[in-house]
């Protein structure tokens, strides 16, 4: 019986890894979590890792062993195809993975490894907080929390999501997820795809579909955007001053995708000059985002760490996928989720 290699290279939890174990008898899985960055929250996968020699060196004995990674080596970086020469395949914990794998150069060093990404792990927690930026806006939370802590009782009307329309730029599974949300508070969900031939709407919670040809014809109508794109170089940049400038007065804009889809100068004199009612922020062109930002400290802002897909099950839910990858890389059958070079995601 051939024994294939797991590695474990980012924090797990005990009955995680067992879990894994359990998969196949031809699973030699290894993990020594003192080699590991220790968290510094749940479902931390990008901990800093500080090893002594003798620790680095019982690392990188273990990478020479492994074909199989789970999540990158980040202390490795650009050098993982040499410090892991036998590794075939790397399942990462995010789905983003495009800007990353490109930055370390791993299509022309790794050109027989496969990617695959946790596409579809983070929808829930993603469409949840997306949820939440509209209604903080529209229902006036930040208003009332200023209120509250001013002591100042002020009474008021606000709005309702109800027969608003929301436009989602990038429908993949966590597009779909926003759109189911969202149909349960009764809005108009509009989508914007990259492909949309034989693409039924109604199969994907929406009440039309859109090409990036007609972006600009779906932001006519945003009263709220969100963007859940991969950044490629079709991507990126895709809403500057022209494209803020399109949405409706009053639209709340939601950024869920890459900080580079976006011309960051131009959102934020659109939120100053209060054109958009406010804007929900989980990433950004810079980050961690710079002290001197002035996105920090613009009342109409929400800003997230890059949290908003970090959740209490992430990691549960990785595994999930991990061990379903598993049994079709054992068996010869193509991989759920795999990273595709040439299109960045």
């Amino acid at each position: 019986m051939t024994r294939r290699t797991v590695l474990i290279c980012s924090w797990l939890e005990p009955e995680l890894v067992e879990r894994i174990r359990r998969v196949d008898d031809r699973l030699e899985v290894l993990h020594e979590p003192e080699l590991l960055g220790l968290p510094r929250y749940i479902a931390d996968h990008t901990a800093p890792v500080t090893r002594t020699p003798e620790q680095e060196a019982r690392w990188r004995q273990l990478l020479a062993r492994a074909e199989i990674l789970f999540d990158f080596d980040r202390s490795s970086g650009p050098e993982l195809a040499t410090r892991a020469p036998r590794v075939r395949w790397v399942q990462a914990t995010s789905a983003g993975i495009g800007d990353y794998v490109r930055k370390m150069g791993y299509a022309e060093s790794m050109p027989e490894t496969v990617f695959s990404t946790a596409s579809g792990v983070h929808a829930r927690p993603l469409a949840e907080f997306c949820i939440m930026v509209m209604l903080a806006f529209h229902k006036k939370l930040l208003r009332s929390l200023r209120d509250q802590r001013e002591r100042r009782w002020d009474r008021f009307a606000a709005g309702e999501l109800d027969g608003q329309t929301l436009v989602i730029v990038g429908v993949g599974r966590i597009g779909k997820e926003i759109a189911r949300l969202a149909k349960a508070f009764g809005m108009r969900v509009v989508g914007v795809k990259r492909t949309i031939a034989g693409v039924d709407p109604q199969s994907l919670h929406l009440d039309a579909l859109h090409a990036p040809g007609d972006l600009h014809r779906a932001l006519a109508e945003a009263q709220n955007l969100v963007l859940i794109a991969p950044h490629t170089g079709e991507t990126s940049g895709m809403i500057g001053a022209r494209e803020l400038a399109t949405l409706p007065q009053g639209a709340v804009f939601i950024n869920i995708g890459r900080g580079a889809l976006v011309d960051e100068p131009a959102l934020i004199e659109s939120l100053r000059s209060g054109h958009l009612l406010g804007a929900g922020l989980d990433v950004f062109a810079e980050e961690p985002l710079p002290p001197a930002n002035p996105l920090w400290s613009m009342e109409n802002v929400i800003v997230c760490a890059h949290s908003a897909s970090t959740a209490y099950r992430e990691n549960e839910r990785i595994t999930d996928l991990f061990c379903r990858n598993l049994r079709r890389f054992l068996d010869g059958e193509p991989l759920l989720n795999r990273f595709d070079h040439a299109l960045g995601f």
